[in-house]
């Protein structure tokens, strides 16, 4: 196993092993960093419930108050009638279903796909491509939509989807570290409350088993959930 590099291990150092705050464990990230790119800072949560199981699926979208620091570019598939909509919105690429055939052949200068509930048909044959990278437009997650503008929208201002990997882990950006502290822990608790709110019926025992903030290449922080596990019995 290759062993960690000097600065990281300098940076590892500086953290104490116990659990923080949010509001603790924010500055500590940023006085610790040591890379001289904007990385982007994200939480990991691990939950007690069992993915296989379809009624324990945990997944879900937030607009984080303070967006992510950076534009997403948007895709919208759209009908002639929808198509002027989205531009005017913001969104970078409006296309028909002809873009699928596009997809297929390998163009993927996107990162967020939002179609309207008749280009699904079309759209359907980009599983296998949009899936595996977390863009497949679904209902649930408002991408499959009439409203394109309010779509377009929220995924400008940083909206954010999170989805429980197999391992029960949750992994979702809530910015970047060169953020003001207080804007990166006003949008790790939005994040926090969406995932508390989207406790399965189904999930029994702990539902947050741990967390821990962490940037692209620093040491992960460990979050005192106590203070989380009130809301989610509450």
């Amino acid at each position: 196993m290759r062993s960690r590099g000097r600065k990281y291990q300098a940076a590892r150092d500086q953290v104490p092993t116990r659990p923080h705050t949010i509001e603790e464990a924010v500055p500590l990230l940023q006085k610790v960093k040591y890379t001289k790119f904007d990385e982007t800072v994200e939480l990991a949560v691990r939950l007690g419930v069992d993915p296989k199981h379809s009624d324990q699926m945990v997944r879900g979208t937030v607009v984080l108050p303070h967006g992510l620091g950076k534009s997403k570019r948007v895709l919208v598939i759209a009908g002639a009638e929808k198509q002027r909509e989205a531009t005017e919105a913001g969104a970078d690429e409006v296309a028909g279903e002809e873009v699928v055939e596009r997809i297929l052949g390998g163009w993927t200068n996107f990162e967020a796909v939002v179609a309207t509930p008749d280009m699904m048909r079309a759209v359907g044959r980009l599983g296998k491509v949009l899936g595996p990278r977390g863009l497949m437009p679904n209902p649930k997650t408002g991408t499959v939509t009439a409203d394109v503008t309010k779509a377009v929208q929220e995924i400008k201002a940083g909206k954010v989807e999170f989805r429980v990997d197999k391992a029960g882990v949750v992994h979702a950006p809530i910015g970047k570290i060169s953020f003001d502290a207080d804007r990166l822990v006003a949008n790790a608790h939005a994040l926090m409350d969406t995932i508390v709110k989207a406790k399965p019926s189904a999930a029994k025992g702990k539902y947050l088993r741990s967390v821990t903030l962490s940037s692209t290449m620093g040491p992960g922080v460990v979050i005192e959930t106590s203070h989380v596990d009130e809301l989610v019995k509450s």
